[in-house]
């Protein structure tokens, strides 16, 4: 199985009155890139996780020059051991994690449901659902035991949980368990100050929700560019949500295109 791997071209000038540590899955493109530079902005150190070495560090490279600290770890959270390994980085290298920021997500191409291959649907619901909650069990791990103990977790769910495209049942099914995986976390982190809330998106402008936005098919069988909005006020509606004292929770917030056919949608 694969490992958690740290690249050390990492960003070193940490500013030292800014202890607040934040991990962010996916990090390297899209909503991940967007969120992790805006973290960096208010102040946290960040820990970039993801498949792809290279644009990890082009995001590391980009914190860098916010005068914040970037460690970057090639990871894949759908493999236990690897995400064992990332938790077990950050707490060598920073010794506590105060914001979970959990992105990595992945879609399988559009067909009917009765012609999706196993090996697709498992590996949408490995990413998006169990890498998920791999990282919730190490975050937990790390702030239940931390001082000051607790912590914030942010899932990213979608707005496909409850009103899905067509043709698209792994990433619906996914993401709608991760809305459980988000009310338990929330449940069960309330006697340790671990606040847990979900942020689901729709059309937001990244490189995957362009071509799920493109000629996309409609319930009633037609086909439409939808409109987006721009991945930036994605971030906006993170920083709030992780601005907020740990009192407070933000269990669910839907940020979309005001334009896009949601709402009455099908």
């Amino acid at each position: 199985m694969g490992h958690a791997h740290p690249l050390r071209a990492d960003a070193n000038n940490m500013n030292l009155g800014s202890p607040k540590v934040a991990l962010v899955t996916g990090a390297g493109t899209g909503i991940g890139r967007a969120v992790s530079l805006m973290l960096a902005s208010q102040g946290y150190s960040v820990v970039l996780a993801g498949r792809r070495a290279q644009p990890l560090k082009q995001v590391s490279e980009d914190i860098a020059l916010l005068g914040q600290r970037a460690l970057a770890v090639v990871t894949d959270v759908s493999d236990r051991d690897a995400t064992q390994a990332l938790f077990d980085t950050i707490r060598t290298e920073f010794g506590r994690l105060d914001l979970l920021f959990n992105n990595a997500g992945i879609n399988a191409r559009a067909t009917p449901l009765e012609d999706l291959k196993p090996a697709e649907w498992r590996s949408v619901i490995d990413i998006n659902l169990t890498g998920a909650f791999f990282c919730i069990q190490e975050a937990f791990r790390i702030m239940k035991s931390q001082n000051p103990k607790g912590g914030r977790i942010i899932n990213n769910g979608s707005v496909s949980a409850t009103t899905p495209r067509p043709n698209s049942v792994a990433y619906t099914a996914s993401k709608h368990a991760v809305t459980g995986l988000t009310r338990a976390a929330a449940l069960e982190g309330r006697r340790y100050d671990i606040a847990c809330g979900q942020i689901d998106i729709g059309n937001a402008a990244t490189s995957i929700g362009e071509r799920a936005a493109k000629a996309a098919l409609q319930a009633d069988g037609s086909t439409a560019d939808e409109p987006m909005f721009d991945a930036e006020l994605v971030a906006e509606a993170v920083k709030y949500m992780a601005s907020l004292p740990l009192q407070a929770n933000v269990l669910s917030l839907t940020v979309m295109a005001t334009q896009m056919p949601f709402v009455g949608r099908g």
